[in-house]
């Protein structure tokens, strides 16, 4: 399932929502079944590729020359072609495009984060994987139109990072302060736009990005540039005049301009943020888990009573609230 932030993207392509038919994920994994289309036949269930003996009879195919491709990267970049190959592919992975796998792209993504945040190294292990095989799909579509291939894009990264670091990998001493390595970073990076014919400071900034990192980098672009607050008071007494703005836009005004001003409230929120030193991404998870955490404690402690949350007032609720925020203390 594509997650909000996906929902942008998820209509880009005509075959962007479908799953491949014989597996019947919604999403593109390497765990994936078999391949094939509707109108292919397919004799029997499709295999366990967990079972010994799938593996088995995968291994004994020596008629495919899959298995004397080395391990590792090489060999994934053989199976994506071969999934993309005209001649005896998967018919799924011939009708994607680069429009159609963006969303999978962005899933990949928050899933490589959500194994991070929940400190499992396994699951991050398979999730980093899955993120690898986007990156080789997408080098997989632009060989296919001439436009790069995959080597192309790890020599473009080797160069970025080389060029990026010549406290490491250059003539310059490396007793620079971790600031001042973010500065020469941004001075790099600003170069680079610059050659790309970004003249504007805010020239850039993905429109793909989730709109609270959006915001982040926009500012940030912004204040290095000399448009920012002088302190944090300031952005406070902002805060508090984007609030009476939305106070008054509630009475009497469209739901568009309502929305206009939530807007700015939120924008003018994330400014704060970064002027205190803090992540509004991660802030706001942390609520939110907070949030789930303390609302199961509410469905938990009625339903030990046969009752349910929608057969309680809110006093009820506040009480069971404040409950639960005492135990988070002790």
């Amino acid at each position: 399932m594509l997650r909000p932030a996906q929902t942008a993207l998820s209509g880009a392509g005509s075959q962007a929502g479908r799953a491949c038919p014989v597996s019947g994920m919604d999403r593109h994994g390497m765990d994936r079944r078999g391949c094939g289309a509707d109108n292919v036949p397919h004799h029997g269930p499709a295999p366990n590729p967990a079972s010994a003996q799938h593996r088995s009879d995968m291994m004994a195919d020596d008629a495919d020359p899959i298995f004397d491709t080395p391990e590792g990267l090489a060999r994934l970049l053989a199976v994506m072609a071969r999934l993309r190959d005209p001649d005896g592919g998967c018919p799924w992975d011939l009708e994607q495009d680069f429009a159609s796998i963006a969303p999978y792209t962005i899933e990949e993504a928050y899933e490589v984060a959500d194994a991070i945040a929940r400190g499992d190294r396994t699951d991050l292990k398979g999730e980093l994987g899955d993120l690898l095989l986007q990156v080789v799909y997408h080098a997989q579509m632009a060989q296919e139109e001439g436009s790069f291939d995959f080597d192309a894009v790890a020599r473009g990264v080797t160069d970025k990072m080389i060029s990026r670091h010549p406290h490491v990998f250059g003539g310059e001493g490396r007793d620079k302060s971790a600031a001042q390595q973010v500065a020469d970073w941004e001075t790099a990076k600003a170069a680079e736009r610059a050659s790309r014919a970004e003249t504007g400071a805010l020239d850039g900034v993905a429109l793909g990005l989730p709109a609270l990192m959006r915001a982040v980098k926009l500012q940030k672009r912004a204040a290095r540039a000399g448009f920012d607050w002088e302190d944090v008071d300031g952005v406070i007494g902002k805060v508090a005049e984007e609030a009476e703005e939305l106070a008054r836009a509630r009475d009497g005004v469209s739901p568009r301009e309502i929305a206009e001003e939530m807007g700015d409230m939120l924008f003018t929120m994330v400014n704060l943020s970064r002027h205190l030193g803090v992540d509004p991404e991660a802030a706001l998870r942390d609520a939110n888990a907070k949030f789930t955490r303390r609302f199961s404690h509410i469905e938990t402690a009625l339903e030990a009573r046969g009752m349910t949350v929608a057969s309680q007032d809110i006093t009820a609720l506040d009480d069971l609230w404040r409950e639960a925020k005492r135990r988070e203390k002790k």
